[in-house]
């Protein structure tokens, strides 16, 4: 580990936390992001992927400073990809960041078209990990997805009919209400209010996206986070709340596009059923664990920071700093279904993309 203390420190806070739809458990039967260079992609046809969300579809805002310092870098099983970058490549595109920075770095806008972050809420910019003083670049970047899709049209004034734009968002307007609850600092009624306005405000982007000229736009709701280790491993009555609170925050998404007139119009991904169907057929699919570990070491990850001395050992278990150093037993990033309490492994990030493309071909479009 390098020395780069405080950077570092802010990093690993937010990393702790920082989560967005961890649970990326979809069951695919074929397909997979794939390398073709041929003039027709895999997918039958050559889209160019923009995308926007939270650390789910994160392909690099953070990596200058975690792959340099820990050799992660996404919120994976480091160096595997997350699932939006195999669904661009699948479509003959490769997906890169829109921003990178954070952590004492300026941000810097780049020239790719992946515009989700980690930490990201819906419509709020204080998300996990960003620093108090909004002016200041010491934690996460956290741009909400709302300002994500401003972000673009200011750059590139519309969508096009060649364009595949992924949209997710949400688990982090779940998680972030639910610990205020935990700390004592709202009331649960006030939790869901403010998830189910979060999901409300998602739907009204989606409208402004297709407002904008998109024609193929992909929209994946929040998992069950309940069920995935942070759920599993939590007590009964935690595990129900995070259950409950992906359940309708969906239902409120849900409700929105069809009282737009725009769930017709969108390619919608429903990943709770899907998530308990890979769970109960894991082994099938090639995992020899579920969601009851992680494939990073997340223990001996604490124990390195902590000989470092690192006054907060913990906050390095986390998959933004794994790497295949730090897994859990080699190959752990095809045979675990999670990198860490809340984030997909290279394996369920791949058959996650499958599932979106074979969603995305029942409309007709590609093969």
């Amino acid at each position: 580990m390098k020395k780069q203390r405080s950077t570092r420190a802010a990093l690993v806070r937010f990393a702790q936390v920082a989560t967005a739809s961890a649970a990326f458990a979809l069951i695919a039967a074929c397909g997979g992001g794939g390398d073709d260079n041929n003039s027709t992609p895999a997918g039958g046809v050559k889209l160019q992927v923009v995308s926007f969300g939270d650390s789910l579809s994160d392909v690099g805002t953070y990596a200058p400073v975690a792959a340099a310092n820990f050799g992660g870098g996404r919120f994976t099983t480091n160096p595997g990809q997350v699932w939006v970058q195999n669904v661009a490549q699948y479509y003959g595109d490769t997906l890169t960041p829109a921003m990178t920075g954070g952590f004492g770095v300026a941000p810097t806008n780049q020239s790719g078209l992946g515009y989700a972050q980690g930490g990201a809420r819906v419509t709020n910019p204080m998300g996990i990990g960003h620093a108090t003083d909004p002016n200041s670049y010491a934690g996460a970047l956290t741009v909400p997805v709302a300002t994500q899709v401003q972000n673009y049209l200011a750059a590139h004034g519309s969508f096009n009919a060649n364009q595949l734009v992924i949209v997710n968002g949400g688990a982090n307007d779940v998680l972030y209400n639910l610990q205020l609850v935990k700390a004592g600092a709202i009331s649960q009624a006030d939790a869901s209010t403010a998830i189910i306005t979060a999901a409300k405000q998602l739907g009204g982007i989606v409208a402004t996206i297709l407002q904008h000229g998109a024609t193929h736009v992909l929209v994946s709701n929040v998992p069950d986070i309940g069920t995935t280790p942070q759920g599993t491993m939590s007590d009964a009555v935690t595990r129900a709340g995070l259950s409950s609170a992906s359940i309708g925050f969906n239902t409120a998404l849900d409700q929105t596009l069809q009282a737009l007139n725009i769930k017709s119009k969108v390619i919608y991904l429903d990943t709770p059923p899907k998530l308990a169907q890979i769970t109960a057929n894991y082994q099938q699919l090639g995992f020899t664990v579920s969601n009851t570990g992680t494939a990073c070491n997340l223990k001996a990850m604490a124990a390195a920071a902590q000989k470092y001395g690192e006054p907060n050992p913990q906050d390095f278990a986390t998959s933004l700093f794994c790497s295949p150093e730090t897994l859990t037993v080699a190959g752990a990033d095809q045979t675990y279904m999670y990198a860490d309490t809340v984030h997909p492994t290279t394996h369920l990030h791949a058959l996650y993309a499958q599932a979106a493309e074979q969603t995305i071909a029942a409309t007709g479009l590609g093969k």
